[in-house]
């Protein structure tokens, strides 16, 4: 019995071993293929978009504020769109029960701050970043992106958004620490992985619809 347990915990070892190690290398691979064109300073960037993808991130449903990671990836499309790097705007995120909606707070911001209402387009089902960029080419017809959001999580977009053939580049949204940071790394450590298989299986969003006109007026996508 004890030779048993002792081969059994071995064997237990390596398959975990074996998982970890697939693990970061898929990471780091996710990171070095998606790290092509992420710039700092809006002027740098090389080329003129369809579109600016604003990723959606948490909001507070009692209080409809955006938490700091959502705000500073709005205020950087915001400033990606005046620079006169895109056309249009989408903003992206999870819409999925009545009570939270990062979409209309990222929205009703951004028309705040003078954003033309033709110009903005909603993405109610961008549950998580794949989604988001898969719509984004398979809905939109977006054929050149610009991507805001954190440095950490940019690679796994653009890594995404260049094997679905978008023309893309990102900006790095951070414009503070995040008392979440730690978090945040653990997560796109597993993210990455997720985002490797998505890619390679081919997978399809959970939700798509009707194809939508992104040079035309972005009110269609309101609700």
């Amino acid at each position: 019995m004890f030779l048993f347990k002792k081969k059994f915990l071995i064997v237990v070892g390596l398959v975990f071993a074996v998982v970890f190690v697939s693990g970061l290398f898929v990471s780091f691979y996710v990171k070095f293929a998606g790290s092509d064109c992420i710039v700092k300073d809006i002027g740098d960037l090389p080329f003129k978009a369809d579109a600016v993808l604003i990723l959606g991130a948490k909001v507070y449903p009692e209080t409809g504020k955006m938490s700091d990671v959502l705000k500073d990836r709005v205020d950087t499309g915001f400033d990606v769109y005046s620079a006169g790097k895109v056309e249009k705007i989408i903003v992206s995120g999870d819409n999925g029960q009545e009570e939270y909606d990062e979409v209309n707070v990222m929205k009703n911001y951004l028309l705040e701050k003078g954003i033309s209402s033709e110009d903005l387009f909603m993405d109610h089902a961008g549950f998580d970043t794949y989604d988001s960029v898969y719509r984004t080419k398979n809905i939109f017809g977006v054929d050149s992106l610009v991507i805001v959001t954190q440095e950490f999580h940019l690679p796994r977009a653009l890594y995404i958004s260049d094997a679905l053939e978008i023309k893309s580049c990102g900006v790095i949204a951070d414009r503070r620490k995040y008392r979440s940071a730690v978090r945040n790394d653990f997560r796109e450590f597993l993210a990455r992985y997720k985002a490797f298989f998505d890619v390679n299986l081919g997978t399809k969003s959970k939700y798509l619809g009707d194809k939508i006109d992104i040079g035309g007026n972005g009110r269609v996508t309101w609700d």
